[in-house]
């Protein structure tokens, strides 16, 4: 039950405990009720229709449409209901590559519940007793799962990058890793999953890449986000997964993926067809 545990942990959201957020009629995002009601003291930017939010419709174009945001999510930041400032850039979009109708602030995003993007990256060496991972160990810095394993290289996708250049610009801050070498990562899976969070809703989708690496190498962090690295067994990558709470939750999700696709998790377990399931459905709304 463990690993159906980790993907039920991030599949905690019902949409019934949020409100829509439209823009043009299409829905965009999912708000708190109790986030909803700082929005709604700027009601030239949002208003209530009903138990759904709506953005103004004098807000017509991208530009206008983030400006007004801008101000609005930078307000609230400042009021601390918004309790931290990233300074990237997310896209407020239907799906992956679709045409964002604004951007707005990456600490904003799982406060509107709008889709997010990420790369993961399994840092994965060849020895001769098996395969090993690269673990990194979150810095208790860290204003969110502070401590917590997680993958060698993750990150968010902002607005500018494609999915390579947010790879290699993720390698070389997390783990020094050369672009030559963080180029030869290979797009193994995506996966989907809907959290509720003290934030809001984690609407996310992840990009999951392998990168095999040379046994001499040894990944370094150069933006003060990791304590530690270690390379441990893929069996103790299971073990970990196993505890549910050792990684940071997504995290194990891409865990699980690895184990699937290398036979840690097979048929003889009971709880494999439900296991696969869970981790790769598709989300709607």
């Amino acid at each position: 039950m463990a690993y159906l545990d980790c993907i039920r942990l991030c599949n905690n959201a019902q949409l019934a405990d949020y409100m829509a957020w439209r823009i043009d009629g299409r829905i965009y995002g999912w708000i708190s009720p109790s986030f909803a009601v700082h929005l709604l003291t700027y009601p030239e930017v949002f208003q209530q229709s009903g138990q759904e939010i709506t953005l103004s419709t004098t807000l017509q174009t991208p530009e206008q449409r983030t400006q007004a945001l801008d101000q609005v999510m930078w307000s609230l930041h400042q009021q601390g209901v918004i309790d931290t400032w990233v300074g990237e850039r997310y896209p407020v979009c239907l799906g992956y590559q679709q045409t964002a109708v604004l951007t707005v602030e990456r600490a904003a995003a799982a406060y509107l519940g709008i889709k997010s993007f990420g790369i993961h990256v399994n840092g994965l060496v060849e020895k001769s007793d098996g395969v090993y991972v690269w673990v990194g160990t979150r810095t208790l810095r860290k204003p969110f799962w502070p401590g917590k394993l997680d993958q060698m290289v993750a990150g968010g996708l902002p607005v500018g990058l494609n999915l390579l250049e947010n790879l290699v610009k993720e390698a070389q801050e997390e783990a020094n890793i050369p672009t030559e070498l963080a180029k030869q990562a290979v797009a193994v899976s995506t996966l989907h999953y809907r959290q509720s969070l003290s934030r809001g809703l984690e609407n996310s989708s992840l990009f999951i890449y392998d990168l095999w690496l040379p046994k001499d190498f040894q990944p370094e962090n150069t933006d003060g986000e990791v304590e530690q690295f270690q390379l441990i067994p893929l069996a103790e990558v299971a073990a970990l997964t196993a505890h549910v709470t050792a990684f940071k939750d997504n995290c194990n999700l891409v865990n699980i993926d690895l184990l699937l696709r290398h036979g840690f998790i097979t048929k003889a377990d009971p709880d494999y067809a439900a296991i696969q399931q869970a981790l790769y459905a598709e989300i709607s709304d």
